[in-house]
């Protein structure tokens, strides 16, 4: 397949839906009253601020329904109640939320596209504010930690894609850079300091078992290929998904051909990636076919989870607080096919979502050892492709 340049984009018709509202508010000069009310609200909504109020919200991209549902999540059972079903055409997949959790990032994988929603801040709906096209299918997406650039990558296009973010939250088009780099790139992610952008690539179908190492000009969005340009593996390991130690210089993956998870260290100057440590995700008496996917600490650092498509499981694994070296801490059925997976922003719940059930099953975490506890299942919807959970004020 060719791949385009950005003279191609620039040549391509594309589309940007734009929505804007704007309120206003009108005052007399016998408007005590309602002065006081509004200065009695602003404080108790500070008061609720400086006590960490918060609501905890998720939502889950259901592909083949064209639909993300979202759901509330009670921080202190777990238990979760849908709230609304969005209709969302194209087969909604990937989903990023902005640091500022003010807007939803979408990868339409049926149509190509890339949308920007506006996240209402009272109920966590969705109101859609842009719409670009792409010349490939997005696999995965992440913000820069900004949130001025949205970050991509297209699996059989084989590119790793900027595009800018307006002021606004909407995704701009053509893309700041729609950069070639080799088959197989299945994730993507910026470093804490927001220097550096790390792209795992599978081993399948010929990928280069590789991560690729990217310098990155947060105030231009541009990529450049570090020195050197990719770490890549000893053993047939294929790493697909990856996430950072909250605190440590650690990038871990989750390993989609060796059914295993790989940490690295990073070297926090030059941007680069050293493998230290490889352990299974699976038993040593299962010999089936088995594709780990998703790949997850908790705030804390203390767990880390991967999930076993195949084995049908949650892999946990304790974490070292000095080194970032793993130990394995067993494994929990989940529903089949658990392709996406989230953890609440405190890390007290776990939330799967089975690929081959359509169903949303819920765990809670132990604090002290990190065995997650089934709680409950819930119906859901056909092929859920993407589960995200956030949280807005209270």
């Amino acid at each position: 397949m060719t791949n385009a340049t950005r003279r191609d984009f620039i040549g391509t018709i594309g589309r940007t839906i734009g929505l804007a509202a704007a309120g206003s508010m009108s005052s007399s000069g016998s408007s005590g009253m309602a002065g006081s009310a509004l200065l009695m609200a602003a404080r108790g909504q500070s008061e609720a601020a400086r006590s960490g109020a918060t609501r905890f919200l998720g939502y889950v991209a259901f592909q083949d329904e064209n639909r993300i549902s979202i759901f509330t999540l009670d921080k202190a059972t777990g238990k979760l109640d849908w709230q609304e079903h969005i209709k969302v055409e194209g087969g909604p997949a990937p989903l990023t939320i902005d640091p500022a959790r003010k807007f939803l990032y979408v990868g339409h994988r049926g149509t190509n596209e890339l949308s920007s929603y506006r996240i209402d801040p009272r109920t966590g709906g969705l109101s859609l504010i842009g719409t670009i096209p792409l010349q490939g299918e997005p696999i995965s997406v992440a913000t820069d930690r900004t949130g001025r650039f949205l970050l991509s990558v297209y699996f059989y296009q084989s590119t790793v894609a900027v595009h800018a973010v307006s002021s606004e939250g909407v995704i701009t088009f053509p893309p700041v850079e729609w950069r070639h780099s080799y088959h197989g790139p299945h994730g993507i992610v910026a470093d804490r300091s927001n220097r550096f952008v790390f792209v795992p690539h599978t081993a399948d179908r010929g990928g280069p078992n590789a991560i690729y190492q990217y310098k990155f000009d947060q105030n231009t969005g541009r990529l450049t290929p570090n020195v050197p340009p990719r770490v890549t593996l000893k053993e047939y390991l294929g790493p697909r998904h990856v996430c950072l130690h909250p605190t440590l210089d650690v990038l871990y993956s989750s390993d989609e051909q060796g059914s295993s998870t790989t940490a690295y260290a990073i070297d926090s100057s030059a941007g680069t990636l050293t493998p230290f440590q490889t352990l299974t995700t699976l038993p040593q008496n299962f010999t089936a076919r088995n594709l780990p996917a998703e790949v997850l600490i908790t705030p804390s650092g203390k767990f880390l989870y991967v999930s076993n498509r195949g084995h049908d499981s949650i892999a946990g694994f304790t974490v070292d607080p000095s080194t970032g070296r793993l130990a394995a801490n067993g494994w929990t059925a989940t529903e089949p096919g658990p392709r996406t997976f989230s953890l609440d922003p405190q890390g007290t719940f776990v939330i799967v979502s089975g690929q081959g059930s359509g169903k949303v099953a819920s765990y809670r975490i132990n604090q002290q050892t990190g065995t997650l506890t089934p709680l409950q299942v819930y119906e859901g919807g056909k092929n859920p492709m993407w589960t995200l959970i956030t949280s807005l004020p209270g």
